[in-house]
């Protein structure tokens, strides 16, 4: 008799009533731990600690079985019958028999063929089975009941300081207000304790109010713009908001009288992503030699997410002088870490970019945020990679003691045209911090350049009127006390000479730039070009450095224009043979005719302020009387950006409104409007009249 076939034939139903009892005892535990999942994590969570749940019983099932072999069905046949002999195991058995034990085999299978394969199998658990699905569906119905309380909305909270209502008039007695966030925030949906609602932008704002006794009607009324109507439900009047601007609100209702206080309701924005250079430490590296490859690391941060995949562009500026070769390359690279910080590590592999000495390659990296339907790119700061030059011959003597050290990187004017473009382009999606910084930034760019192309003149670029005194945050030292207009600082003023030493007054008092001999090394044309450029970058500089990028751009392209123009001339040393002065008209000396020398008298431009609307305010404020606050009200909502909290004033213009003869609201109202009055310009202030003698002797004198 074979083994196999007859040891299979007996053990299949102890096998299956084995893994059947499996299933059904520690079923319950794997759903249990599913729904848990579920509730606390979300549907993927929960279908795949099922899915773990069910490959575990699966296993469970394949050990408990596997234990029901030939040796246990012996031992089983032998315990069972007695009839067996206790010779079961020579039906199973495999090998070579002698003739008795082939007798006693075939007497007793005579026998086992008799009794059925089903009897054999342990019989069912139930109690154990029937305790572990009890506790199961309790486990499970008390998830379920946890998960209806938690997604039930709370009840009404009361309204604390509600005004007082005459019977039969509407009073607010209940409110609920639940944010839904955007879904690419990935936060999730809450209930708010206050009407004043400040959540990111464009989250849904889902408001429930009760009112007693009930109202034909009711409404979320927002202050100067749109009236939301409520519907009546079962747990009270309801509507619903996308909010995406700053406003005021107040809830209105059918036969209401009081007027509500208003709430705010304040958008969070989303700012664009933040990009910074970890590796390398400078942003201008130098090739080492034998260098194959340069390893950039970013890291890109987000209020809410990052976007795993960014775009790398490499500029590569081979060559030098005139015979520059730019190329630029894209590439998509893929960030790692934490949503809110990734990190993008890049090994660029410099032999593919065909680099030779005097090259320069610039690497920048634009990150996207994962904001829906439009996210924000931003493009980061750039690295240098710079392929050093054939160093030349060294010198000899003392001049070996001077250190070799990479020259500053200088922005063309080129250049500074290009990033005064993109910042324009650029400021819809700038905050005005950031804005007023870049345009600062290129501010110093245009200055450095101003100032190199300054030294042709002597210095005298600077002759013009200085720029404005640095702010705290600025990096630009302030000017020396002693400032001649020239950019030199002569310190302290000199004492008085020896009597009689009069011939060095030029060494005493002044300073040159040049020598005497060398002073005039371009023609004169040149040179009033070069004045010229040096005139329109200190315009754009101005512009740049006050955050008038648009102002500044035609005098950058005018400065362009004008050194190309130099660029084209030819250079002319002239030697000084004589004064350049047009001949003295001896007719007209000495007789005192100012005919055509002065012109007529400088007249005074009057100030006018640029924004009248809230200086007017303010002065209507301090008197009893009427205000246009509607007209205060559209400029606040149109110079938002100016005031500090332009939710809070027009909350202060609506209770003004109001209660417009309150003392209290209108210098609540003129201490938020002093913020962004118009400061008048600097004036001589004018000196005392001395009192009676004063006046006595001013009029004697007339």
């Amino acid at each position: 008799m074979s083994r196999e076939p007859a040891a299979g034939q007996w053990l299949a139903p102890a096998r299956r009533r084995a893994a059947g009892e499996t299933l059904l005892v520690w079923s319950p535990l794997v759903l249990v731990l599913a729904a848990l999942g579920w509730a606390l994590a979300g549907p993927a969570v929960g279908a795949a600690l099922l899915a773990l749940g069910a490959i575990a019983l699966a296993a469970l099932a394949a050990r408990c079985t596997a234990r029901l072999d030939a040796d246990w069905l012996v031992r089983r046949l032998n315990a069972r019958e007695a009839s067996l002999e206790d010779s079961a195991a020579l039906v199973f058995a495999s090998g070579a028999r002698s003739r008795f034990e082939q007798l006693q085999a075939e007497r007793i299978a005579a026998r086992i063929a008799a009794l059925d394969p089903a009897s054999l199998a342990d019989d069912w658990s139930r109690g154990r089975i029937a305790l572990a699905w009890v506790l199961g569906i309790a486990a499970l119905a008390g998830i379920v009941l946890w998960q209806m309380q938690a997604a039930a909305p709370p009840p009404l909270a009361p309204v604390a300081g509600s005004p007082a209502a005459s019977p039969g008039e509407p009073r607010l007695t209940g409110q609920r207000v639940r944010i839904v966030p955007p879904a690419y925030t990935g936060l999730p949906a809450r209930f708010s304790d206050t009407l004043d609602i400040r959540a990111p932008q464009g989250s849904r704002i889902e408001w429930t109010f009760g009112f007693e006794p009930q109202p034909s009607s009711a409404a979320v009324q927002l202050i100067g713009g749109q009236r939301l109507p409520l519907v009546q439900g079962a747990d009270g009047w309801s509507g619903a908001l996308r909010l995406d601007v700053p406003s005021l609100y107040r809830v209105t209702a059918q036969g209401l009288r009081a007027a509500l206080p208003a709430h705010r309701l304040e958008p969070i924005i989303d700012g664009p992503p933040l990009v910074r250079v970890v590796e390398p430490a400078s942003g201008l590296a130098t090739m080492s030699p034998g260098q194959r490859s340069w390893r950039i690391i970013f890291e890109a941060s987000d209020d809410y997410a990052v976007d795993a995949l960014a775009r790398l562009t490499v500029t590569t500026a081979i060559g030098e002088g005139e015979a520059v070769r730019f190329a630029e390359r894209t590439q998509t690279v893929r960030g790692t870490g934490d949503p809110r910080r990734r990190r993008f590590v890049i090994d660029l592999p410099l032999g593919s970019y065909g680099l030779v000495p005097g090259s320069d390659l610039v690497a920048q990296l634009t990150v996207a945020d994962t904001r829906a339907p439009r996210p924000q790119a931003v493009r980061g700061p750039g690295v240098i990679l710079r392929v050093p030059s054939p160093q030349a011959a060294e010198a000899e003597g003392l001049d070996l003691a001077a250190k070799r050290q990479l020259p500053a990187y200088f922005r063309s004017q080129r250049q500074v045209i290009i990033d005064t473009e993109a910042l324009i382009r650029q400021r819809r999606s700038l905050s005005a911090e950031e804005f007023l910084a870049r345009s600062d930034t290129i501010g110093v760019d245009q200055r450095l350049l101003r100032l190199r192309y300054g030294q042709f003149m002597g210095m005298e670029a600077e002759e013009i009127p200085k720029p404005p005194l640095p702010t705290a945050d600025s990096e630009e030292p302030a000017e020396p006390e002693h400032y001649d207009g020239d950019g030199h600082d002569h310190g302290e003023a000199p004492e008085s000479p020896v009597f009689g030493d009069l011939g060095n007054v030029l060494a005493e008092y002044g300073h040159t730039h040049d020598e005497s001999e060398a002073a005039t090394l371009l023609d004169p044309d040149t040179r009033a070009l070069l004045k010229l450029a040096l005139d329109a970058m200190w315009e754009a500089e101005v512009n740049l450095r006050t955050g008038k990028p648009e102002a500044a751009l035609p005098f950058e392209n005018k400065a362009l224009d004008y050194i190309k123009r130099i660029q084209q001339a030819t250079r002319i040393y002239l030697p000084r043979i004589g004064s350049q002065q047009p001949p003295i008209d001896m007719a007209r000396r000495l007789t005192g005719k100012r005919v055509g020398v002065v012109g007529g008298g400088a007249q005074l431009t009057p100030f006018v302020i640029e924004d009248a609307v809230p200086a007017t305010a303010w002065r209507a404020l301090a008197q009893p009387g009427a205000i246009d606050l509607a007209g205060l009200e559209a400029w606040v909502r149109g110079n938002s950006v100016r005031l500090r909290d332009p939710l809070g004033v027009l909350a202060a213009i609506d209770a003004l409104r109001g209660q417009p003869g309150s003392r209290a609201l209108r210098e609540k109202l003129r201490g938020a409007l002093w913020t962004v009055l118009t400061r008048p310009p600097t004036q001589v202030r004018r000196r005392g009249d001395g009192g009676a003698l004063g006046r006595r002797y001013a009029e004697g004198l007339r």
